[in-house]
């Protein structure tokens, strides 16, 4: 399956040279971060994308993840949201973390910001910083989100299953970006009343916005390790249909 998955992926994305990753070291508020910049070996510039992986942080599934988007023609910053002395080593650890940041969405908003302007300062890297995005998956569509509603100016913002409640709707009369959100019609994690606060908020704010509710999809349907029948599990044909909205998505919003 993941196989399929993967060739699937790559037959729709266009041909790059190897990919390579770099550490980037960055401080905010005396705690140390260590983000990941994924770019190809070379080459023309190309659109940027911060990108957060779901609740387990920066691992090497998370970071597989990020170079199949990136190979899809995008320059990715994979964004620390936990700092360098936390970093889970399961779901137990994973869901303190994520706790800790996204009950303070001031802390989740100026982790995502300084994230953003870390990446745009990597001068070196194959980055057009005219045309750069955010992208989520799961505890990171939440994190995406709440950049935009800090009114980071930047094109377009994309949620993979992630939550798509806020505590500060009007906030959302902040955002300046394009927003996707990818959801599974069936995610018990994301119930109908979240969905429908959502776009509550996003039509009284008047945002350029688009939720795409797949069926027959439950949460992490982009995670190839995902096996929870019924609450989180991968789903290779909406994970590919995903993937292909988001490079919709942002060949419209970069244009």
């Amino acid at each position: 399956m993941k196989t399929v998955l993967t060739l699937a992926v790559l037959l729709s994305a266009p041909a790059m040279a190897a990919l390579i990753q770099k550490k980037v070291g960055y401080e905010l508020d005396k705690v140390k971060f260590e983000g990941v910049l994924i770019s190809e070996d070379g080459g023309k510039p190309k659109p940027g994308i911060v990108l957060v992986p779901n609740w387990l942080g920066i691992n090497e599934a998370n970071l597989k993840q990020a170079e199949l988007v990136a190979s899809r023609g995008y320059t990715v910053f994979v964004a620390d949201m936990y700092g360098t002395a936390a970093r889970p080593k399961n779901q137990d650890e994973a869901g303190k973390a994520a706790g800790a940041v996204k009950g303070n969405r001031a802390l989740m908003r100026a982790r995502m910001k300084k994230a953003l302007e870390v990446f745009l300062a990597q001068k070196s890297a194959q980055l057009d910083d005219k045309k750069v995005g955010a992208i989520g998956f799961c505890f990171g569509g939440t994190a995406a989100l709440e950049l935009a509603r800090s009114g980071a100016k930047i094109q377009g913002v994309v949620s993979f299953h992630g939550g798509l409640g806020s505590p500060t709707p009007d906030d959302a009369k902040n955002i300046t970006a394009k927003i996707l959100a990818l959801h599974g019609a069936d995610d018990p994690f994301v119930p109908a009343e979240e969905v429908a606060g959502f776009e509550a908020e996003m039509r009284n704010a008047k945002i350029d916005w688009q939720l795409v509710a797949y069926g027959n999809a439950v949460h992490s349907f982009t995670d190839v390790d995902a096996n929870m029948e019924g609450k989180a599990k991968y789903n290779a044909a909406v994970a590919t249909r995903a993937y292909l909205a988001m490079d919709s998505f942002f060949a419209e919003a970069f244009r």
